[in-house]
């Protein structure tokens, strides 16, 4: 005896992951005024512009007369895996 062939191609398939379960835990994003806390020379407007890690490092580096490298290592152990 043979098994039948489901002819229907739209029927909907199981999904290995259950499409219910919760979100994965994400680091908490980086607000404006934590970031003029942090640094002070950095407006909350400015840093509410902001989009990505690299906007930052680029302000730290300007503002406060940094190495781009510098400004790096300084803005990643500040965010600690945080993001915008």
């Amino acid at each position: 005896m043979t098994n039948p062939v489901n002819t229907n191609a739209s029927a909907p398939q199981a999904s290995a992951t259950p499409q219910n379960s919760a979100p994965k835990t994400s680091a908490p994003k980086l607000s404006a005024k934590e970031i003029h806390v942090k640094w002070d020379k950095i407006s909350e407007v400015e840093a509410s512009g902001m989009k990505l890690t690299n906007d930052l490092v680029t302000q730290v580096q300007a503002k406060y007369a940094l190495s781009a490298d510098q400004a790096q290592r300084d803005v990643n152990a500040w965010t600690n895996g945080r993001s915008f």
